[in-house]
């Protein structure tokens, strides 16, 4: 499976940027790729067979996390890693979520430069050298973004994943083309500066993502395809849709506060608007209705607490 045609939207306002060959390639020194993997016997064998033919012309280090398998899946990696050498395996034992295995895997990793993909064969591993060369550019991060011309996503998932993107593209005040993909490369020190608040479960990339976009971090996209998944998705639609829902509002009250309660205030005063009409010129005279003082007051108070909470905010970074 090849790459499809880039796309490399303009850097997000106050984004760090460096011209190409300015400085050494990030990558030069070497890459960690680190792929999770939570009872993928059916898929994890030809992942590790195309990771290991990868010639990325850099010294590549392998690392698989076991996240507490109950299949396989470990008898699998035995007999890989006796095949291919250069495979490190860490294995959790007990399942701890997408998140943390990723986590063990930054803090396993020996090089600067981290690229993680899933181990289900659905991502295109000859993507990877695209993404590098958007690190080496300058980016912090580098997004597969799952907009190419062979995708294969779940009818009924595309619903929800639209409105999630479209959500936290409003709230981050720039568009995501892909929000949770889960190929990606990364300066492993700009991770590690999130860290303390990047979740255990699948929603690490999706905070990783808007953690980047609302500090102003260089964050690049390359279209690639995307197979249909080997073995049972993990994914469980309505309470995971809901989950991610929550998370990308609490990420942004975290970070740009002001981009959720302005909106929510202003949804508000327009049948404030419309009540206060009625009472100064629908009636025999001027009065304030009791629903009219409770709404003014409602919008006064989220004004006024998403001010409070943009100041917390703006003094944390100083």
């Amino acid at each position: 499976m090849t790459t499809q045609t880039k796309d490399r939207p303009s850097a997000p306002p106050g984004a760090r940027t460096e011209e190409s060959g300015s400085t050494q390639r990030r990558s030069a020194d070497g890459v960690t790729i680190v792929v999770p993997a939570y009872n993928e016997e059916g898929g994890i064998g030809g992942v590790v067979d195309r990771l290991c033919a990868l010639e990325l012309g850099v010294p590549t280090e392998l690392l698989i996390v076991d996240d507490g398998s109950s299949d396989g899946t470990a008898a699998a990696l035995v007999e890989l890693g006796a095949r291919h050498p250069a495979l490190t395996v860490v294995r959790h034992r007990e399942n701890s979520g997408y998140g943390a295995a990723l986590k063990t895997g930054f803090a396993r990793a020996r090089h600067d430069v981290v690229v993680i993909t899933d181990a289900d064969g659905t991502y295109p591993e000859s993507s990877i050298a695209e993404l590098l060369e958007r690190i080496d550019d300058g980016a912090d991060m580098a997004v597969g973004s799952r907009t190419g011309g062979d995708v294969h996503i779940p009818l009924i998932r595309r619903p929800a994943k639209a409105f999630l993107r479209w959500m936290a593209s409003f709230l981050a005040g720039t568009p995501i083309p892909d929000l949770n993909s889960g190929l990606r490369a990364f300066r492993r020190e700009f991770v590690l500066a999130y860290l303390p608040i990047l979740p255990q479960g699948f929603s690490f990339t999706t905070t990783i993502t808007l953690a980047a976009l609302t500090n102003g971090h260089a964050v690049d996209y390359v279209r690639i395809n995307y197979a249909a998944r080997e073995g049972r998705s993990k994914i469980r639609p309505v309470r995971d849709t809901l989950g991610f829902l929550a998370l990308i509002l609490r990420t942004v009250l975290y970070f740009n506060p002001l981009k959720v309660f302005y909106p929510l205030a202003g949804v508000m005063v327009i049948p404030l608007a419309l009540l206060l009409y009625r009472d100064l010129f629908l009636g025999d005279q001027p009065n304030l209705g009791d629903s009219t003082v409770v709404l003014f007051v409602a919008v006064v108070q989220i004004l006024s607490v998403g001010l409070l909470a943009d100041l917390i905010e703006k003094k944390a970074r100083l």
